[in-house]
């Protein structure tokens, strides 16, 4: 188990970041770890890589238990947080065999880490003078320079352009194939490229911990159509696999299938056959995108 966090919480006086806390990830695995502002996605990373301790619970990263082991934990995590520090008057590649020193890393395991973030054409340039997107790739670069067990990454992605965010997100999930990656992010769409398994946290409380796939496997498909005239429930009933119907308004229709199969082919069918048209028609199977939204509301 590279993670194990068991019934941690965190109070700030009398405000609960965290509240009694528990989960763990193994080693391979990618997990998006999801909340609105203020959920404690930060405190929990923060906990993690022994910026900060935990109130009450205990966590082990990597066989380590912080509170006790802090050096080991911190020598097998590799950390990117939310606000990415950089000496903005250094230069890149200055910067990273700077910070290489500290874990005796030789200029090799540098240039090799530098190719590997894209960081090449960089290297020679101020910290300062760079994008915002390339002053995230210093950081990843920086957060990867001791080949950590453990990669927590706060907000990775921000300020990445379409292109670099292709090859950030292909690089994290190489590098998830032999390491464990947490990685907060806001977008949905993040998440569902690079992540095996989703936690989502709020108020200080996880509401929901899934494996991606199987948030992805929904048994029922919902369809919503309207047509151009009102059609009896016992004539929908004719649909094959069909199981509830509502009627919420007008002329539209949702309807309930019992399969994964896509079933809107069938509902153009039964269109033509009974002479009605279609005036709208669409998939209304929950989203990561809505689930969070439910959950966090």
């Amino acid at each position: 188990m590279s993670i194990k966090v068991e019934n941690i919480t965190k109070t700030y006086g009398e405000q609960k970041a965290l509240n009694n806390v528990s989960f763990s990830i193994e080693k391979g695995e990618i997990v998006g770890f999801l909340g609105p502002n203020g959920a404690g996605k930060s405190t929990m990373m923060k906990i993690l890589t022994t910026y900060i301790s935990p109130t009450e619970g205990t966590a082990l990263v990597n066989g380590f238990e912080i509170g006790k082991d802090d050096i080991e934990v911190k020598r097998s995590v590799g950390y990117l947080p939310e606000h990415n520090p950089l000496y903005l008057e250094m230069f890149v590649r200055e910067y990273l065999l700077f910070n290489a020193g500290i874990y005796k890393i030789s200029k090799d395991e540098v240039e090799k880490i530098i190719d590997k973030t894209g960081l090449t054409s960089e290297a020679n340039k101020k910290i300062g003078q760079l994008s915002k997107g390339y002053r995230q790739r210093v950081g990843l670069a920086c957060a990867l320079l001791h080949n950590p067990e453990v990669l927590i990454l706060d907000e990775p992605t921000t300020g990445l352009d379409p292109n670099q965010l292709i090859e950030i997100r292909k690089l994290i999930k190489n590098v998830g194939r032999e390491k464990t990656v947490l990685l907060s992010t806001h977008i949905m769409q993040e998440v569902e490229a690079i992540c095996d398994r989703v936690i989502i946290i709020n108020k200080g409380e996880i509401v929901l911990d899934k494996k991606l796939d199987d948030l992805k496997k929904n048994k029922q498909q919902i369809i919503e159509v309207e047509f151009d005239y009102r059609v009896e429930e016992v004539a929908l009933q004719q649909l094959p696999k069909i199981g509830r119907i509502e009627n919420p308004i007008g002329f539209v229709y949702q309807l309930y299938f019992d399969t994964e199969q896509d079933m809107r082919g069938k509902v153009f069918d039964f269109a033509h056959d009974n002479g009605l048209k279609i005036l709208q028609l669409h998939n209304k199977n929950t989203t990561l995108e809505k689930l969070f939204g439910e959950l966090t509301s």
